[in-house]
């Protein structure tokens, strides 16, 4: 199962909107929570219908309007999205009414712009699509879970353009009640770009939302071509990880000597990132060691965000100084893996390669 990524479309806690600039001049943020940095809706929507809509909801259009603007398509033969909280800004919302008002008297609103469906819905209003439309809630596979079906959907000849996204966003709320089980960091400011080189637990809080438009076809504009995905949940050693990812390597003709950059998940939690320091120094000790979470916070849908910077990479032939780890060792960008996990429980492995 392959297919083309033909359009991107993003918003994140960085200058990430415009689809032609490439982290030429990234935020650095001094904080344990990064927001999304969010563009002007006036020319993405109705401010009528803007009004009712939630942070997250307005940040998917946004990302999704870009996307297919950017591909050339009006109307998508399919529309998969990823999330693990859904809306949670109006899921909060719900339930606070429903305390302060002692369950009577409720508005409605919140609670339909609560499901997790909202967002590829939405969309599908916007665009007036009638076609396929699916959401996956899988909490750290949720992204994996869309692309998978996208990726199936073009494979078995069922659609030719597909849209599929992955958004998760953070509300203060969420962040406290994560915070007292040890996801984020106890640090009062926390040096974004100093990431890296955290020694202690828990990382830092993010969201955003990125979408892709996959194709069966090459054009051009193509960006770069998905050649495959592999999950794993709960591996139970370095020895097992190894063996998914050169197994998916080999399916496609490659080992790990072929892959040109790496982009890890490193998040600074000092009892997760060993996976990932295991792999830069053993498996893929010859390839360009690169890395995201320091740019958009951790969250569970994350792995938008590194697919769109390895597409970047590849079409651009560049990679942006902020997130490398040691030397450039790569002369051209052909191969591209990501190796991304949430709390070390679900790990997924997606393979890109040059058009």
């Amino acid at each position: 199962m392959e297919a083309y990524i033909k359009g991107l479309g993003i918003v994140s806690p960085q200058k990430t909107f415009d689809t032609n600039d490439f982290l030429s001049e990234v935020v650095e943020h001094n904080s344990k929570s990064l927001n999304c940095i969010e563009p002007s809706y006036k020319e993405l929507l109705n401010p009528t219908l803007a009004r009712r809509m939630s942070r997250i909801i307005k940040m998917s259009i946004a990302a999704s309007t870009v996307c297919l603007r950017d591909a050339k398509i009006e109307i998508p033969d399919a529309i998969m999205t990823g999330t693990a909280l859904g809306c949670l800004e109006d899921t909060e919302k719900f339930l606070l009414a429903i305390i302060e008002n002692e369950e009577q008297f409720l508005t409605p609103t919140s609670f339909i712009q609560s499901t997790h469906n909202t967002v590829s819905a939405q969309i599908a209003l916007q665009l007036k699509c009638m076609n396929y439309n699916f959401t996956y809630v899988h909490k750290g596979f949720s992204f994996e879970s869309a692309v998978l079906d996208g990726l199936m959907t073009i494979a078995e000849g069922e659609a030719k353009n597909v849209l599929v996204g992955g958004h998760d966003e953070m509300t203060e709320k969420f962040y406290r009640v994560c915070d007292r089980i040890g996801y984020w960091k106890k640090e009062d400011d926390v040096p974004t770009m100093e990431l890296f080189e955290s020694k202690t637990s828990g990382s830092i809080a993010g969201e955003g939302a990125a979408f892709f438009m996959l194709s069966h076809e090459k054009t051009e504009n193509c960006y770069a071509k998905l050649r495959g995905i592999k999950t794993i949940y709960k591996p139970e050693s370095n020895i097992e990880i190894e063996a998914k990812i050169s197994e998916l390597l080999s399916s496609k003709g490659l080992t790990a000597n072929d892959i040109d950059v790496v982009v890890y998940g490193i998040n600074g939690d000092c009892r997760y990132d060993k996976t990932y320091n295991h792999l830069k120094d053993s498996l893929f000790k010859k390839s360009t060691s690169t890395y995201f979470k320091h740019l958009c916070g951790e969250y569970q849908t994350s792995g938008s965000f590194a697919m769109w910077m390895a597409a970047k990479m590849i079409k651009t032939q560049t990679i942006p100084s902020a997130v490398l780890i040691g030397k450039n060792k790569s002369k051209q960008i052909k191969n591209v893996l990501i190796y991304n996990t949430f709390l070390d429980t679900d790990h997924s492995v997606f393979l890109l390669s040059q058009c």
